[in-house]
């Protein structure tokens, strides 16, 4: 195969593969609980490959797409975003299986990776700034959330109830 063959999404030559490019990215969009989109410009290949299998790992999936592209499938979806507003390369991060994991990948990733930077997002039907993205990803997870409600007073009861053992096995022993 010849380099001039060799195509990636997104990337397309012809109008039938910018097409289809479309039509896969349209699909995309339909089905997505949440979509992060991201400036990868300046990560290395190693770091985004990276990334991707992270996110692949929590039932999403990373796509790097150009903005014509990326405006008419998102028009085909009834969706008004300003594409041009978006800076650098645009890669997506699209939640399939819900919607928090892929802003907290991405945002986690953003920390250790300073190359990718979070440019705005789509959540619970609406388009929203950057800075909602970081904040909503910043928020602690369910199981987080649970974890400290029940460990919390379960600890002090657990202590009680071990403090009030030991005290009635003292007793028992005196007895």
């Amino acid at each position: 195969m010849k380099f001039a063959e060799l195509s990636l999404p997104g990337m397309a030559s012809t109008k039938a593969q910018k097409q289809k490019v479309v039509e896969e990215f349209t699909e995309k969009i339909e089905k997505q609980k949440s979509m992060v989109f991201f400036d990868f410009t300046g990560l290395k290949v190693k770091d985004l490959s990276e990334l991707r299998k992270k996110m692949k790992a929590e039932g999403g999936q990373i796509k790097v797409v150009k903005k014509t592209l990326l405006k008419l499938a998102l028009q085909k979806a009834g969706l008004e975003i300003k594409v041009e507003k978006l800076k650098g390369g645009v890669a997506l991060a699209f939640g399939f299986k819900d919607e928090i994991s892929p802003t907290k990948i991405c945002y986690q990733f953003s920390q250790a990776n300073p190359n990718l930077k979070i440019s705005a997002g789509f959540f619970d039907g609406k388009i929203r700034e950057a800075e909602e993205i970081i904040a909503l990803a910043q928020i602690p997870s369910k199981e987080e959330l649970l974890a400290k409600i029940f460990f919390l007073p379960n600890f002090a009861i657990f202590n009680n109830l071990q403090l009030n053992l030991f005290k009635l096995s003292n007793q028992v022993v005196k007895i």
